[in-house]
């Protein structure tokens, strides 16, 4: 059960807090939202009613409104009991298998601040780097190329999974330290992957946020150990996911007591040969759709060619993303990974001032 008080941060700006508890598939989950002039009394009365109706019962007390979880095996009898309780406003009940992650639980889009920057505001993120981190030098240089053409947080791989355990893994623990200095040097905030639980908190001590790569997306018990942790956690799509099975795993973060997952489309497996994925930009609006989370788009390793990440990243923005994440390398025919797909800091700074331009129209706020 995670408790009122754990979601202070959480509640403080929000109209209200929604608790959840941890109960069996049979169960249905059910929201009885009060009205905003229900007395003690009529609170008191609807959680007394569903105690006797078996249901497990925690009670929320926003700013605006006064919200009630039940657990149990809902009938229609019992909600139509309940809807006509004095002070009810309505049920809600929410039988998808993902229940924190829903839009139903969650009304308001999730807003995820990340120093200046945010996530599901009408800011748009640009997550730019090389895909692993090859040196000081080298991330140094191409840091201060991306930011000065207009990216918001820079991203870079310190331990890397590679299908063969001869390929490059990453400078590990020193190329951390690289990617913190460069964050000194040009103020951008980091991302940087996560792949061992064991290294958590010293990953979080060093980077903003923690990316869950799409080999690790169905790594429940480090989908769980990220929930413990007070950072922002980015959560790629796994190559053989289904929408739904991306969200569950961000339902065991969410879960698990870290509301702040970003997810992130970075193409799927299909049949398709002349791509290194299949890059699902329906699966932005479903998102939105299903959930209240951010959502941006990989159009790296979604297309595999750098010819490609320009037309898709104006497509993911169309689609209604909240950014994108792209890899950037000073010279990528010498990239020790993914350098097929990388842009080169010219090739960027052209793709950043297309984008903006596309989404001021989109958002019809003149510049951002």
């Amino acid at each position: 059960m995670v408790g009122k008080n754990d979601h202070k941060s959480m509640g403080q700006n929000v109209p209200w807090l929604f608790v959840f508890l941890i109960f069996p598939e049979r169960d249905v989950f059910m929201i009885i939202v009060m009205e905003s002039q229900a007395t003690e009394a009529q609170i008191e009365q609807v959680g007394q009613k569903l105690k006797e109706k078996g249901f497990q019962v925690h009670l929320s007390k926003g700013v605006e409104r006064t919200i009630i979880g039940a657990i149990g095996e809902r009938t229609q009898a019992t909600q139509d009991l309940v809807e006509t309780l004095p002070g009810v406003e309505k049920v809600v009940p929410i039988a998808q298998p993902f229940k924190m992650a829903s839009k139903q639980f969650k009304p308001e889009r999730t807003v995820i601040k990340v120093g200046d920057q945010s996530f599901g505001s009408e800011q748009l993120q640009i997550i730019a780097g090389p895909c692993a981190v090859e040196g000081r030098a080298k991330l140094i240089e191409v840091a201060l190329a991306v930011k000065e053409a207009g990216a918001t947080m820079l991203r870079g791989g310190a331990f890397k999974p590679r299908t063969s355990p001869y390929s490059f893994q990453g400078m590990e623990m020193e190329g951390l330290e690289i990617l913190a200095e460069a964050r000194q040097i040009t103020g951008l905030p980091v991302v940087t992957e996560i792949m061992d639980p064991r290294q958590i908190d010293e990953v979080a001590s060093l980077v903003d946020i923690l990316q869950v790569g799409a080999r690790n997306m169905q790594n429940f018990f480090l989908l769980r150990e990220l929930g413990k942790i007070k950072r922002p956690i980015l959560l790629k799509r796994g190559p053989s996911a289904t929408i739904e099975e991306w969200i569950m795993a961000a339902e065991y973060i969410i879960s698990s007591g870290n509301p702040e997952v970003i997810m992130c489309e970075r193409g799927i497996r299909s049949f398709e040969h002349y791509t290194r994925n299949t890059l699902d930009l329906s699966a932005v609006p479903v998102i939105k759709n299903l959930t209240h989370l951010p959502v941006i788009v990989d159009p790296s390793h979604g297309t595999g060619k750098w010819k490609l990440v320009e037309p898709m990243s104006m497509a993911a923005i169309g689609a209604g993303a909240d950014g994108l994440m792209i890899e950037v390398h000073q010279n990528p025919s010498e990239a020790l990974s993914d350098g097929p797909q990388s842009l080169t800091p010219e090739n960027f700074a052209k793709l950043v001032g297309k984008i903006k331009k596309l989404h001021a129209l989109l958002h019809n706020d003149g510049e951002q």
